[in-house]
């Protein structure tokens, strides 16, 4: 597994409420600037279902990210399985500094691994930069 980490000044509600409310994972979810969120869903249960489109912001290429949740404790742990069968799994801790979120990941097949890491780096970072300053 791939594991990316970061801790946001902010409160345990505040943060688990931009990671999993819709509204907020479309100003956060890309990795880069040329990229956006236009659309998400989440029904953030066990079994429930989640959706996110990411798109590149001129219009040259989109994609659905989306799957099931494994396992959900409010506020701690969520675990899921993407469409293509890799799992994920996110940890929020309450820290003197924040709250440190972790989040490891299969990786797949077709991008070198450090490229992956990057990626799924620069969304938390977008993700504490969103919650700080909102």
């Amino acid at each position: 597994m791939i594991t990316v980490q970061n801790t946001i000044n902010a409160s345990i509600n505040k943060v688990w409420d931009f990671w999993t409310l819709p509204e907020h994972i479309t100003k956060w979810s890309f990795a880069s600037p040329d990229w956006h969120t236009p659309y998400a869903e989440n029904d953030i249960k066990q079994g429930g279902k989640f959706k996110s489109t990411m798109a590149a912001k001129d219009g040259s290429m989109s994609f659905d990210f989306e799957g099931e949740y494994t396992f959900v404790e409010p506020n701690k742990t969520i675990k899921y399985v993407m469409a293509d069968g890799r799992k994920v799994e996110i940890n929020f801790k309450e820290t003197l500094e924040g709250v440190e979120v972790t989040e490891s990941f299969d990786p797949e097949t077709q991008n070198p691994e450090e490229m992956q890491r990057g990626g799924w780096q620069a969304i938390l970072d977008n993700f504490k930069s969103y919650v700080e300053n909102n």
